[in-house]
């Protein structure tokens, strides 16, 4: 079983930037690729970044193209969402996914986290 777990969110004014982190359990993260979505309220689910298990492929959603970034640390079972310049439209709670396979297909989920709140003041 995986389990992954979210922390780095919080309160910041237009502008400013966070890193999400996702800690992940399992023996399965290395092999896998990663995602963060976020669900801003009355709103569906939606996909913000992807990265591939090797980390060599990453794909973003265009309102947050040249904004945020995502990485990740194998040998640390770990995967981040760095946020910059950002915009109260992004106020949002953000999950963690660990998705099926090994490539940057954010269509898929094998395991969600419980998420992090992002709030952004104007």
């Amino acid at each position: 079983q995986v389990q992954l777990v979210e922390s780095g969110g919080g309160l910041v004014q237009a502008g400013g930037s966070l890193r999400l982190s996702c800690q992940a359990s399992g023996r399965t993260f290395s092999g896998s690729g990663m995602g963060w979505f976020r669900q801003a309220p009355g709103k569906e689910r939606e996909p913000v970044a992807s990265i591939n298990w090797s980390g060599t492929t990453t794909y973003y959603r265009d309102s947050v193209k040249g904004r945020f970034t995502i990485s990740r640390d194998n040998a640390k079972n770990a995967a981040y969402l760095q946020m910059n310049s950002l915009k109260p439209e992004d106020t949002a709670v953000y999950y963690c996914a660990q998705l099926k396979g090994g490539f940057a297909d954010w269509s898929t989920i094998d395991y969600w986290g419980q998420g992090t709140q992002v709030t952004v003041s104007s």
